[in-house]
């Protein structure tokens, strides 16, 4: 259904926590057979204290036990060029792994309930990756998936 490396931009998304649905962009991480996906939603919600903020990288603050990757705004981001209108960024502490099968019950019709945004550039990608693997913030499971 999504590839590693993939945005897909959910309308809207629905959250495990039950919090309430809304549009949503979604970062494949990591494909673990047919079963489940290892995902970041990425948001705009800037939690990094102003004397450790990044244009662009892994944040990783131990005694704060923060992690993030952050995009520039207008950064590309997709292999065609596309980038978010704003800054955003990716939590460590955010990454979740989801039901596989769910998520194809619940999104059924690419274009309508999911559009596929595009792939993400190779090295940003792998900089993601890293920036979670490396971090203390991350789950134990979701490293171990990654």
């Amino acid at each position: 259904m999504f590839t590693e490396g993939e945005i897909i931009y959910f309308d809207p998304f629905y959250f495990k926590n039950g919090n309430t649905a809304k549009e949503k962009y979604c970062l494949i991480l990591k494909t673990v057979g047919s079963k489940s996906i290892v995902a970041s939603l990425p948001t705009r919600t800037d939690s990094i204290p102003v004397a450790h903020e990044n244009e662009t990288g892994c944040v990783e603050l131990p005694e704060a036990n923060l992690n993030c990757f952050v995009i520039a705004a207008g950064n590309p981001v997709t292999k065609d060029g596309d980038s978010f209108p704003f800054k955003t960024l990716l939590y460590g502490h955010e990454v979740e792994a989801y039901d596989l099968e769910l998520m194809q019950e619940v999104y059924v019709i690419e274009g309508t309930d999911y559009v596929r945004w595009g792939q993400m550039l190779p090295k940003m990608f792998s900089e993601i990756l890293d920036c979670f693997k490396n971090s203390k913030s991350v789950k134990r499971g979701v490293k171990k998936l990654l």
